[in-house]
């Protein structure tokens, strides 16, 4: 055994190594005041930071799972190595020498078996990319040349070249010390009949690092006709290498990933080197699997989860494109940020976009133009006739489903709105309340989908729509929310203000009726000022105000909620009458103006089949409705 590390080399490493620069790694960081920092807990998912780091004192703390300790308790935990294997990786990170207490310098045999077969990996990198300048190497040179990369791009992405022979790389690691058991279990050998062989043989390599920048395994193009493998080779599943938790050019683009707090998510090695070399830095990819839930953590922590974010996916326009488009909607909800698709004119991907039309059409092809879920319900709808009432039904009953799986109360209605108008049905509420419907029989039923026989669906009115689905008591309800939505953030910044400034906002807030909140627990909490006795009483009684709010709620979570918004800062810079008067504003005429689109839908269905008063009527509404919605544009919070 290798004797134990020095303790004033450890305190020397301690000391070296700034948490916060290790920490920035791996998730974004910013301040919290007093010069603490906060980010996205890498350790527990969560929507909100409470993990935090003290650079003054060298220490990190979760205020949800506590998780806790320094700089070396955090590569611990966050890489899985051991203590010695944490002291080594950053001591040689900062150039300190580790003496060992009984056994001087610590042999490279004895090491923790991570450092060894990343030690493997970085040798590995290192000799694939010296074979790249080989005369053998000309056919993979003239591959990356055919797709506009030169010598200094492959210089860039550390690319090489394996050679054709049997065990070129195997006979290198050995002369560097590495065991044939290091060797196999490391993913760059594998078992042959007389011993280890290379893996990866006469084939382009691509070195995958982790978000350290630490090589943890090869993607291996084929370039030759005789070699009967697959087109792409990737490392097997290793103790460092899970192709499921790594990003191909995270490393790279990690940095602005989080200044820009926008990720572009390609399909393959060749189409981040384009978006690069492009200007467009923020590109990763998956490393020969599906876009899943530990990929999305890994951009969570980059991005923050700041309502601005964007994720923005290029798919192929062909089938398999179109099929990993839905597979990536079905993870959306796992954003804060807002996701958005983008396909290149003639379905060309980015490396061959760049080739036929230049760097500015990368740059150009990644803006943000079609929202993914958008996308993914046009794809499901795009089988039927919407023409008729029976296309349009029938559409609607398959992409219902789709819809209804979205968790988030807010965004599920936001989406159904935007699948009403994809299926020209102008009766929006009716749309609304049938994803609605279909979420609520999957929750009765355990996610099974609709109820079968013998259990009775939902009465409609005389007019064909559903009864409403509010909940029973009065009180409207729902899950808690993501700030996707410009009206949520209003909604709250308006409810902040009833429980924190309630003089700038009465009297005119006590007349918003609780259904002018779209998002349901903001409703909820609407309700509760209001059983308290409204922002009025608020203005006379000061902090008794807001326990009469809290005596108010219906349970701990509308409780916490109401707590948040009571002490959660203001977005606006101006907290004044103005500021106010705009936050009302905007919550009135977004309720005008849905119920604008419920009476038009009205008028449409009652067009030539209603007497000539009821349609008077109905007009008559719209106008008002029309008029009033000018009235607060022209205005402001005097038409109010």
């Amino acid at each position: 055994m290798a004797g134990r590390i020095n303790d004033d080399d450890v305190k020397a490493v301690r000391d070296a190594v700034p948490i916060d620069a290790v920490v920035s790694e791996y998730l974004q960081l910013r301040s919290a005041g007093g010069g603490n920092l906060k980010g996205l807990c890498p350790f527990h998912d969560e929507k909100s930071p409470s993990f935090q780091v003290s650079p003054s004192k060298g220490l990190f703390h979760c205020f949800g799972c506590q998780e806790g300790g320094d700089t070396i308790a955090f590569v611990m935990k966050i890489d899985h190595l051991s203590f010695s294997e944490t002291v080594e990786r950053l001591a040689a990170q900062s150039g300190i020498t580790l003496r060992y207490e009984e056994g001087g310098y610590n042999p490279a045999g004895q090491r923790g078996e991570r450092t060894r077969l990343v030690e493997a990996h970085k040798l590995a990198a290192q000799f694939y990319a010296e074979q790249l300048s080989g005369a053998e190497a000309e056919i993979g040179r003239k591959f990356l040349a055919e797709r506009g990369f030169d010598q200094q791009a492959a210089e860039h992405f550390g690319i090489g070249y394996s050679p054709a022979g049997w065990d070129h790389l195997t006979g290198f690691l050995r002369g560097k010390g590495f065991s044939d058991r290091e060797l196999i279990v490391s993913g760059l050998s594998q078992d042959g009949r007389r011993g280890p062989i290379d893996r990866f043989r006469g084939r382009l390599m691509w070195p995958i690092r982790d978000i350290s920048g630490e090589v943890v395994g090869f993607g291996a193009r084929k370039l030759r006709e005789d070699d009967n493998g697959p087109k792409y080779l990737n490392t097997p599943e290793t103790p460092i290498y899970k192709k499921s938790q790594v990003l191909y050019g995270v490393d790279l683009a990690k940095k602005d990933i989080a200044k820009s707090s926008r990720a572009v998510v390609v399909e393959g090695y060749t189409d981040v080197m384009a978006c690069h070399l492009a200007g467009v830095t923020t590109a990763i990819a998956t490393c020969g699997t599906a876009f899943g839930g530990d990929h999305i953590k890994i951009l969570r922590r980059l991005l923050m989860d700041n309502g601005s974010a964007r994720v923005i996916f290029t798919f192929d326009g062909d089938a398999a494109g179109q099929k990993a488009a839905l597979r990536a909607f079905e993870d959306d909800q796992k954003f804060a940020a807002e996701t958005y698709i983008a396909i290149a004119p003639d379905n060309m991907d980015p490396c061959d976009l760049r080739l036929a039309k230049g760097d500015d059409a990368v740059q150009d092809l990644v803006q943000p133009r079609t929202p993914l879920f958008e996308f993914a319900i046009r794809q499901i709808v795009s089988h039927y006739d919407l023409e008729t009432p029976a296309g349009r039904a029938a559409a609607l009953d398959e992409a219902a489903p789709i819809v209804a799986r979205i968790k988030n109360g807010a965004s599920q209605h936001e989406v159904a709105v935007q699948l009403a108008g994809i299926l020209g049905i102008l009766d929006t509420q009716f749309v609304v309340k049938r994803v609605s419907q279909v979420a609520r029989w999957a929750r009765d039923r355990g996610g099974r989908g609709p109820a079968g026989q013998g259990q009775a669906a939902p009465a409609r009115d005389a007019s064909g729509a559903y009864e409403s689905l509010a909940p029973q008591g009065g009180r409207p309800a729902g899950p808690a929310l993501h700030l996707r939505s410009p009206a949520h953030r209003t909604e709250r910044e308006l409810l902040k203000l009833a429980l924190q400034r309630p003089e700038l906002v009465s009297p005119a807030f006590d007349a918003y009726g609780a259904d002018e909140f779209t998002a349901p627990p903001y409703a909820t909490v609407r309700q509760c000022i209001e059983d308290a006795g409204g922002a009025e009483q608020g203005v006379s009684d000061g902090r008794g105000y807001l326990t009469l709010v809290l005596e108010s709620v219906p349970n701990d979570t509308v409780r916490n909620l109401v707590t948040e918004l009571a002490v959660e800062v203001f977005r606006g810079k101006a907290i004044d009458e103005v500021y106010a008067g705009q936050q009302l504003v905007q919550v009135r005429l977004r309720a005008v103006e849905r119920r604008i689109l419920d009476v038009t839908g009205t008028l449409t269905r009652l067009s030539g089949q209603a007497d000539a008063e009821q349609f008077a009527a109905v007009q008559n509404e719209l106008w008002v409705l029309q008029q009033y919605s000018q009235s607060l544009r022209n205005h402001g919070a005097a038409a109010l």
